[in-house]
């Protein structure tokens, strides 16, 4: 089915938002954005998006509503509520939420509207290179039908979209990548201290663990960030804010993490 003509809501137009709308808007989707910052209004609406001044605006008569936020507190400030997208969005509409967050949060938020709209999570694996190229991958969680219906509108910047189950599998399957992320990358930061311990230095050590049984994505990861220092600074933050939703969804479960949180949070890298 072509995509000319069906209206796509979109909340949360920033670094990894503003890409999706430009694929979006690229494939034929009528994108109905609400963005803050008059710059991205202006360069969405030059790429054929049309910039609204409202939350409640971007989710009116849109089949798929999309939000790309940073957190949950983000998530519920801008989807609960009267004056919120859940509330605004069609009955029948399918809401999208890439959220690296918690279960807790879309549950209570689809307690809040149990009329509808259909809530779905996809949290997203990579950047926004990834997303210009239409390669992210996309886990989505959610009734069947909701996940059918999302899935061809997420197509158009992600390759793979891995249906995950019921709602909340998507989030739990990718808290689960993101804690083993940092645990990879605590060890792989102790094997550049190891190796400089050794006399071994961190070039002749990443170009080794390309081809040898020791390495890894995690390795790749820090090799092109500039070493293990660069990547601190450029995505600890993300991985701090990750395993700390990972521990808080396992004890919600009543769940531990044993080795995997013993790793992430005890290493060279500041993750705790």
């Amino acid at each position: 089915m072509s995509a000319t003509g069906q209206v796509v809501g979109f909340v949360g137009a920033g670094r990894m938002g503003e890409p999706m709308v430009l694929r979006l808007a690229a494939a034929g989707y009528r994108v109905q954005v609400y963005a803050r910052r008059p710059q991205a209004r202006e360069r969405l609406a030059a790429a054929g998006a049309v910039p609204v001044e409202s939350v409640a605006a971007a989710a009116r008569d849109a089949g798929v509503v999309i939000s790309c936020l940073f957190s949950d507190a983000q998530l519920l400030e801008v989807a609960a509520g009267a004056d919120g997208l859940l509330a605004h969005a069609d009955p029948g509409a399918v809401v999208v939420s890439h959220t690296t967050g918690t279960v807790g949060t879309l549950t209570g938020l689809a307690a809040e509207f149990p009329d509808g709209p259909v809530l779905v999570d996809a949290p997203v694996s990579g950047g926004a290179h990834d997303i210009e190229a239409g390669t992210l991958t996309v886990l989505l969680g959610g009734p069947d039908d909701a996940v059918a219906r999302a899935r061809p509108v997420l197509a158009s910047y992600a390759e793979p979209v891995i249906p995950t189950g019921a709602l909340g599998t998507a989030l739990n399957l990718k808290l689960i990548n993101n804690v083993l992320f940092a645990a990879n990358a605590q060890l792989v930061a102790a094997a550049v201290e190891l190796g400089k311990n050794l006399g071994v230095s961190d070039t002749s050590l990443f170009e080794a663990l390309q081809q040898c049984s020791g390495g890894s994505r995690a390795a790749g990861y820090v090799q092109s960030a500039g070493g293990v220092d660069s990547f601190a600074k450029i995505v600890a933050p993300f991985m701090r804010k990750d395993v700390a939703a990972c521990i808080e969804a396992a004890a919600d479960h009543g769940v531990e993490l044993g080795q995997l949180q013993t790793v992430a949070q005890n290493g060279p890298l500041d993750l705790s």
